[in-house]
């Protein structure tokens, strides 16, 4: 039985009771209900809507000064850091609007749960897998058009009132907000959403005691309670999708060929396979240079992207901007008051490029991105005289 007051939903199972409260992760009377709801019910066990990554990046608010820039280039997490970091800065510059911590309300669910000794069950499956699943789902066009969206929504100066935070929490926006959403990226809503309701379901409903209350996003609760009944394998919901072969094959089939074209052309036409080399060599090494300075580089990262883009493009295996942060990170090391102050810095776009652990992930990514726009023109080029000396 599943009865809905406001933004509290009560479900009984099993001789349990389960006291889900929908928040919006930034509302100020989110917090105070979560604290409310909780001190009044005294239940068993808090379930709050974290991983254990994300509940260690709460607890230890201090957690940026222990990162090792090397180890994010070397791993080839740049984007996805710099994704991370925008997307905490917009919910950080919303929670500044109310004079709150953003994700206030887990915080209280964690701090809940010690004051009356119940047991903290941490709900969500972990974000990478999230990530993971999402990424392999929206294909290369969808990959673009989030990457956008994203970005457009985090370096907005719109405000919003704490009224309209407050009215995403009834169930007819909920509905109308995710419809919206699955009409943009139909394939993204099933990991976003739809998986993680069941995952989170079931971890409800396997937490201990007689009486459980779960701190979840709003937009999760309608489909949590559509799962409640029903057995979920956490096992199939955490696996990893099987990498794709074809990017693989298109990486290492794009160098051969053009490694093909020039040579024979060269044979055909040594002046002209001249031609196609230094074309290779200026549209490819020039993009990526062109990206570090937007990024504004060290010279010294301009120069390696300059020298390692057409060489590095050959070969799926490394990237330009991996060569150009390296050296960056080398030239202009951060320091501590740089990861001291990441937090306030991603706030704003000037911010970004202003803080060097912010700006060598910039650079990361421009100098591949240019390097990618370099590959196209160049390989372009390249066909046309191959086609001249059919």
């Amino acid at each position: 039985m599943a009865e809905e007051n406001q933004n509290i939903t009560r479900i009984e199972l099993d001789g349990k009771e389960y006291i889900l409260i929908g928040t919006a992760h930034v509302s100020k009377q989110s917090a105070e209900q979560v604290k409310e709801v909780i001190e009044r019910e005294q239940p068993d066990s808090i379930c709050v809507e974290l991983d254990k990554q994300r509940y260690e990046s709460i607890v230890n608010g201090d957690k940026w000064k222990e990162m090792d820039i090397f180890q994010v280039i070397k791993e080839k997490k740049a984007t996805l850091l710099l994704i991370n970091l925008a997307i905490s800065s917009f919910q950080k510059r919303m929670a500044a609007q109310f004079g709150i911590k953003p994700g206030q309300e887990m915080i209280q669910g964690i701090e809940s749960a010690d004051e009356i000794g119940a047991e903290l069950v941490l709900a969500d499956r972990n974000i990478q897998i999230t990530f993971s699943r999402i990424w392999g789902n929206i294909g290369f066009k969808g990959k673009m058009s989030l990457l956008t969206q994203v970005l457009a929504g985090v370096f907005s100066k719109d405000a919003i009132t704490e009224e309209e935070l407050e009215k995403m929490k009834t169930q007819d926006s909920i509905d109308s907000v995710l419809s919206e959403f699955t009409k943009s990226f139909p394939k993204l809503k099933e990991p976003l959403i739809d998986e993680r309701d069941q995952y989170l379901a079931q971890k409800i409903r396997k937490a201990p005691g007689e009486k459980i209350v779960a701190v979840l996003g709003a937009a999760h609760v309608p489909g949590i309670t559509k799962e409640f009944h029903k057995e979920h394998d956490l096992k199939a919901l955490t696996k990893l999708p099987p990498k794709s072969k074809t990017p693989k094959i298109i990486g290492w089939a794009i160098p051969l060929v053009i490694i093909a074209l020039i040579a024979y052309t060269f044979i055909a036409n040594p002046m002209d396979g001249w031609q196609q080399i230094m074309s290779w060599l200026i549209w490819n090494g020039g993009f990526s240079a062109v990206g570090v300075i937007i990024g504004l580089g060290h010279p010294l990262a301009v120069l390696t992207a300059l020298v390692a883009a057409p060489i590095t493009s050959l070969n799926p295996l490394m990237a330009a901007g991996w060569f150009a942060g390296f050296v960056q990170a080398l030239v202009k090391r951060p320091n501590v008051s740089d990861f001291e102050s990441l937090s306030e810095d991603v706030f704003t776009v000037k911010g970004f490029w202003r803080n060097k652990v912010t700006r060598i992930l910039l650079i990361v990514i421009l100098a591949n991105l240019g390097s990618t726009v370099g590959t196209i023109i160049a390989g372009t080029d390249i066909l046309r005289v191959f086609f001249e000396n059919l």
